[in-house]
């Protein structure tokens, strides 16, 4: 379960996304570098291998541990895609293709625009597919994908059934696990109709309405996904104001139940996990602001549950970016910063007056964060890493003292989840 949000305003793109994954799956930041005459046949990607190309981008990447691709990425060129699970009628449930943070890499890796990036994904779905397991321990998890692709100059939403597609250029827009896509859309794979008329899926009456022939209901019920897709469509028709401040507060949004976590159900855009109906959670986020001329800018939590992290920001050039967030391919999973920060986390979840002071903290840090990033002045990238760091150090240390204990259902629905992060810990990032 995750949900990307795409806004447009003044000449400049931001993409922001809530990566929900399985609570114990780390993820980190990891950097791959840009390369230039490569001159291998083929790469490995998370279960098959494609053709290579010779040149490629450098790209930034939310990386769960265990998978080749990513969640959120941003290239060195300006291209930032978020992808979403969704559960198509073509899904494939037996075989082994490219999965969706697949596409996702190897799009940032080999284009230069939006919509280069939509070309690169397409063809590679055309020709290879999509599928595989995609659940950190859950693989018999398997679906189909949808993309907001995002440059400073445009943006495409790309959804996606089995090999079909259909692709919308947009100004502004929401994605969630749930078809968004219904009978306007600017381009498709070729035969979409046919094939899907032949299929049974589109009686050749109607108008064609992609959602309507590929959607399922029951992953996307159960998700809340066309709800959480709904809180964050309404936010951008009522005038969302893109800025750091306000995407990170979209990103965090907890709905009506705010801070009672056991009573959350799936239909909060900060995911939180507590039971077999509530598996997933935000496990890591991402913003990016992408400016014509300008490297692009992100800002990242490296860690579980945004309300209760710290959006990091940095840019991104060609050598990549300095930032205590950053686990580099092989570091151990129990040594990353997301692993570092899980203590803290869970702490929160349960002692109100740590999560109180911890964001009280935060907030100020983050306003001081945004405020530098609007001067006139030159950035110090580095020293907004250094205190980002030191911030994660401080609470990191404080989630250590004392005695707190989950209580109720939700306290032993973690402590169980618990057993099964000391049980990962030896696994390492590919």
């Amino acid at each position: 379960m995750c949900d990307t949000v795409y806004i447009r305003r003044d000449g400049v793109g931001w993409l922001a996304k809530n990566s929900d994954r399985e609570p114990d799956e780390p993820q980190a930041l990891v950097w791959r570098a840009a390369v230039a005459g490569d001159a291998a046949a083929s790469v490995r990607c998370t279960y098959i291998d494609v053709p290579q190309v010779a040149r490629r981008h450098g790209v930034l990447l939310s990386q769960p541990s265990w998978l080749w691709g990513g969640e959120i990425g941003v290239n060195d060129q300006g291209v930032a895609i978020g992808n979403e699970a969704v559960f198509s009628k073509l899904v494939d449930r037996t075989g082994q293709a490219l999965l969706g943070m697949d596409l996702l890499r190897l799009g940032l890796e080999r284009a230069a625009t939006a919509r280069e990036a939509l070309d690169v994904i397409t063809g590679l779905l055309q020709a290879h597919g999509q599928g595989g397991p995609a659940g950190y321990r859950d693989k018999a998890f398997r679906y189909d994908n949808s993309f907001l692709i995002a440059d400073a100059d445009e943006s495409w939403v790309l959804e996606t059934a089995g090999r079909l597609w259909a692709a919308k250029r947009v100004q502004a827009w929401a994605i969630s696990n749930c078809y968004s896509l219904g009978e306007d859309f600017d381009l498709c794979s070729p035969g979409l109709q046919d094939t899907a008329r032949q299929r049974g899926l589109w009686d050749g009456q109607a108008p064609f309405h992609f959602a309507k022939a590929f959607d399922t209901r029951l992953y996307a019920w159960v998700g809340g996904a066309h709800r959480r897709r709904a809180l964050n469509a309404e936010a951008l028709a009522c005038g969302l104001e893109p800025s750091w401040a306000s995407l990170a507060a979209r990103l965090r949004d907890h709905g009506q139940h705010g801070d009672d976590f056991a009573r959350h159900d799936n239909r909060q855009v900060c995911l939180h996990a507590a039971s077999f109906w509530r598996p997933s959670q935000t496990t890591a986020s991402l913003i990016a602001r992408l400016a014509s001329g300008k490297a692009p800018q992100i800002a990242a939590t490296g860690s579980s549950a945004p309300c209760l992290s710290l959006f990091e920001p940095m840019e991104l050039t060609a050598q990549g970016s300095a930032s205590a967030l950053r686990a580099m391919p092989q570091s151990l999973v129990a040594a990353s910063a997301w692993a570092r920060w899980e203590p803290v986390h869970q702490r929160a979840l349960f002692d109100a007056a740590f999560r109180s002071e911890l964001r009280s903290t935060r907030d100020v840090l983050e306003a001081a964060f945004w405020q530098a990033l609007a001067s006139a002045q030159p950035v110090d990238w580095t020293a907004l890493a250094q205190q980002a760091a030191q911030w994660r150090q401080l609470w990191t240390e404080r989630a250590a003292q004392g005695a707190w204990r989950g209580r109720g259902l939700l306290g032993r629905w973690w402590r169980q989840a618990a057993v099964r992060e000391q049980a990962a810990a030896g696994q390492r990032f590919v």
